[in-house]
């Protein structure tokens, strides 16, 4: 099975915040900071849950920063 890797950047304020929430829905996705200075994050998406991850991506976006690079 292959991993979708997406990157964002996201408020470097929340990152924390992002971790906890992927690692709350266990198997969609593991997030790893990939520059905490800018805030820019990693997705590691399980393809068959790239459904639920892209749901509370949209999610997170209502609250703050969370733009795809």
């Amino acid at each position: 099975m292959k991993t979708i890797h997406k990157e964002y950047m996201v408020d470097k304020t929340k990152i924390g915040f992002i971790r906890f929430i992927f690692e709350g829905h266990e198997g969609v996705a593991i997030a790893t900071t990939l520059d905490s200075k800018k805030g820019h994050i990693r997705l590691s998406i399980a393809p068959d849950r790239l459904e639920s991850a892209q749901m509370i991506v949209e999610d997170l976006k209502k609250d703050f920063m969370f733009n795809e690079v």
